[in-house]
């Protein structure tokens, strides 16, 4: 029997161990060479596990394991038929006289490899897995259209659909469900559950708590009156949707301002190594991005140099890929600062930590109506709370109320940015 060992490839400088999410095939099952068997999370994304080579495989780790890079996963037997035989059964040669202690499984497998056409039958890939647990599908609603019956990610999206017509259909009188029938909510229940915290929460929770030890953190408070900024919205949006075929955001507008300032500013665009500062002559902002399994931060490189309709496709296409879990490994690394929006949560105030090895993070939070004094009259305007956390052994307190001034001004003002004043 030739046997091929499945290790945990090395995936990145900085990742050094993975936990295995899930088993997309399961033990015993053929599987054909490049086909993934297994997702691996690793702290920046998650990542598919091809098989390299054809055969029966035989799998080692468990789920939720936490592997080193180079541990073994799985083990492939090439001899194995797709039926599950060997293909040198018949030869009488010595390597195939095993002890009885291997010969064991082989006599358990029968019914696992008799399933092992209908195995793929209401099995989802990754993609859809994840489209059905955020719109809380179950396999048995979904009929799958892929290989052998394999839940494919544009069945899953099909049945998302599908669950949002079904509300809009008539329902008999007969049907609506009485007060009384519905179950009683527990009162004064002690239940208690307990789950594995996943690869990347264990990583955030990690980074979180580094930044607020490792750094010396402040932050500083403004507001921004955001009338010019909704009126230029307002007047260019339709031409803007016509030529560029993407809407103007705010997210643009705020990141175009804050790259024009950290030029100016470049201490706040700086960071520490060791016992020396690296300035950087350009600007790579991180934009905070919300997913199902935590916060992903991919930076935009070179944003001083991008116009507004190109930071808007590279927002769209990096929070897509965020939240469809393809992100990969080169487009979560660098940055040189970071943008993170809870105003689309409704935050109004709060506190952002530091994304080492960055110094400045610019936290924009909800706008809301409120009376303020313009020219001597009681106005009331769009406004929005920004906050600036940083390094205090980089920035000092002058350079960061002068930076989010500066921001302040710009976004006020837009056409001050619009001409580069």
């Amino acid at each position: 029997m030739s046997i091929v060992e499945m290790k945990v490839p090395t995936i990145g400088e900085s990742i050094t161990e993975v936990t295995l999410s899930q088993w997309l095939k399961a033990n015993g099952e053929h599987v054909e060479l490049d086909e993934p068997i297994c997702e691996f999370e690793s702290d920046k994304a998650t990542l598919e596990f091809p098989a390299e080579a054809s055969g029966k495989l035989i799998q080692v780790a468990k789920e939720d394991d936490d592997l080193e890079i180079g541990a073994l996963v799985a083990k492939i037997d090439t001899n194995a038929t797709k039926n599950g035989d060997s293909g040198t059964a018949a030869k009488p040669d010595k390597k195939e006289i095993k002890p009885a202690a291997e010969a064991k499984p082989q006599v358990a497998e029968p019914a696992a490899e008799a399933n092992e056409a209908s195995y793929a039958i209401g099995h989802p890939s990754p993609a859809a897995a994840k489209i059905m647990q955020e719109n809380d599908l179950q396999s048995e609603s979904v009929k799958g259209s892929g290989k052998d019956g394999r839940i494919t990610k544009e069945d899953a999206l099909k049945a998302v659909k599908a669950k949002k017509i079904e509300p809009a259909q008539p329902v008999a009188p007969a049907e609506k469900p009485s007060p009384k029938k519905s179950a009683p909510s527990p009162l004064f229940g002690r239940e208690v559950r307990r789950k594995k915290m996943s690869r990347m929460r264990r990583t955030i929770a990690k980074r979180l708590v580094s930044a607020k030890n490792a750094t010396a953190m402040l932050t500083t408070f403004n507001e921004i009156d955001l009338t010019a900024v909704i009126a230029l919205r307002k007047k260019y949006q339709e031409r803007f949707v016509e030529k560029y075929g993407v809407k103007l955001g705010f997210m643009s507008l705020f990141a175009k301002a804050c790259a024009k300032v950290l030029l100016e500013m470049p201490e706040v665009n700086a960071m520490i190594d060791g016992d020396e500062l690296i300035y950087h002559d350009f600007v790579d902002i991180s934009i905070a991005i919300s997913t199902p399994t935590g916060l992903v931060v991919p930076p935009i490189h070179n944003v001083e140099s991008l116009n507004f309709a190109d930071i808007e496709f590279k927002i769209k296409a990096l929070a897509e890929k965020a939240r469809n879990g393809t992100l990969s490994l080169e487009e979560m690394s660098g940055g040189t600062f970071t943008i993170t929006n809870g105003g689309v949560f409704g935050s109004l105030m709060s506190t952002p930590i530091i994304n080492e090895p960055q110094s400045a993070i610019l936290g924009m939070h909800t706008i809301q109506q409120r009376p303020v004094a313009v020219n001597g009259q009681v106005e009331i305007r769009p406004m929005m709370y920004v906050a600036l956390s940083y390094d205090h052994r980089v920035i000092d307190g002058s350079t960061s109320v002068t930076f989010l001034v500066k921001v302040k001004n710009l976004l006020e003002d837009p056409l001050e940015m619009l001409l580069d004043l």
